[in-house]
């Protein structure tokens, strides 16, 4: 069972910037696809950028150009760096990974975009 562990959310002003990790308790090598999605309150969470094995990424509109998404597999670490981060940011931010068919989420992180 491969566990995932966030970390990195909090409280950031508008324009602001953090980076997210999300370490994975095996080796995410074999991994075919890791993401970030989110959750804000009352919508549908949904799906931030996501990042293949060969290192191909993919972003969503909302986010693209201020959000950069990278994997370390000697880490076993994925990252989200965030900038110029706007309200509509703010939501929980999971991680999820694709390994061996089988799909892990990681339990959340809070981040919260207010002045």
């Amino acid at each position: 069972q491969v566990q995932l562990v966030e970390s990195g959310g909090g409280l950031v002003q508008p324009g602001g910037s953090l980076r997210l990790s999300c370490a994975a308790s095996e080796s995410i090598f074999s991994s075919k696809f890791m993401g970030w999605y989110r959750q804000a309150p009352g919508k549908q969470r949904e799906l931030v950028a996501s990042i293949t094995s060969g290192g191909s990424t993919n972003y969503a509109d909302s986010v693209k150009g201020r959000f950069t998404i990278s994997r370390d597999n000697a880490k076993n670490t994925m990252y989200l760096q965030m900038n110029s981060l706007k309200p509509e940011d703010t939501a929980v931010y999971y991680c999820k990974a694709l390994i061996l068919s089988r799909q892990y989420w990681g339990q959340g992180t809070q981040v919260t975009v207010s002045s």
